[in-house]
């Protein structure tokens, strides 16, 4: 059987490759494959200086760049860069004396990245094939680092953090945008590989997430943005028996996207 990060390459390096003009959300159909679609997960870009539509696969779950506090010069790490949507989007904000890094695990979205910025003639945007769990980078380097929808896919997101935590300059900060979950989902949701590529099953209840911050080293976490997923009782029944979906509405379950901002201390 493979294994989660064999499922995650395998899926998303489909999507690059039949990346076409179908813009449906990394938890739709192209995707999942259920013929859900659960589109509400993606936010528009459409006034976002330096983005490009062509970057754009809808693979995302909020807009980390709103409130990452970006500044001219600084050099950003985009974590699971994709397409380089959210890279283009910070190169407007760091400017051409700033620096913009994409670190993704999938080859071919690796190769759609960098056909991106080749078009768009950026010298100063650069795309790495490599881990989160094990980047490829050394201590102390990045101003910034961003995420869109990915770490939910990271089989340890504490090591995940941690890394994240060491790759910053002292006194910076990340801003992540996520899938998380508020409450327990039933098991065999847990274990279902399509949902977990889809962006549900692989998410961490919310308490969790933020307590693997704030263990791997990190001050002043702030959740900016919280936005519930609503999922069709069509989807849900597939995974729940009528009395599981009634609990699973507003209030005690659900499943939710947040951005979340935290510091590494001096």
């Amino acid at each position: 059987m493979k294994d989660a990060k064999e499922l995650v390459k395998e899926k998303y390096g489909k999507i690059a490759e039949q990346s076409n003009g179908d813009r449906s959300s990394c938890c739709g159909t192209s995707c999942c494959g259920d013929g859900s679609d659960l589109s509400t997960f993606s936010d528009s870009y459409d006034n976002r200086e330096g983005y490009n539509p062509e970057a754009d696969l809808s693979l995302s779950c909020g807009i980390p760049t709103d409130y990452a506090g970006i500044k001219m010069g600084d050099h950003v790490l985009d974590l699971g860069s994709g397409a380089g949507n959210d890279c283009f989007v910070a190169r407007a904000l760091v400017g051409e004396s700033g620096k913009v890094t994409g670190l993704d695990l999938t080859e071919q979205m690796m190769v759609k990245a960098r056909e991106n910025c080749t078009k768009l003639n950026y010298s100063n945007v650069e795309f790495v094939i490599g881990d989160i769990e094990a980047m490829p980078f050394g201590d102390k380097l990045f101003d910034v680092v961003i995420s869109n929808c990915v770490l939910n896919l990271v089989p340890d997101k504490s090591k995940a953090f941690k890394e994240i935590f060491r790759v910053l300059k002292p006194g910076a900060h990340f801003c992540v945008s996520d899938v998380v979950v508020k409450g327990n989902l039933p098991e065999k949701l847990q274990k279902d590989a399509e949902m977990y590529v889809g962006c549900v099953s692989g998410a961490s209840e919310i308490s969790q997430y933020l307590n693997y911050i704030e263990n791997s080293g990190f001050r002043n976490v702030k959740v900016h943005k919280q936005k519930e997923i609503a999922l069709p009782e069509s989807i849900l029944s597939e995974y729940y028996d009528d009395f599981e979906i009634n609990s699973f509405h507003p209030g005690e379950k659900g499943i939710y996207s947040i951005t979340v901002t935290a510091e590494k201390p001096l």
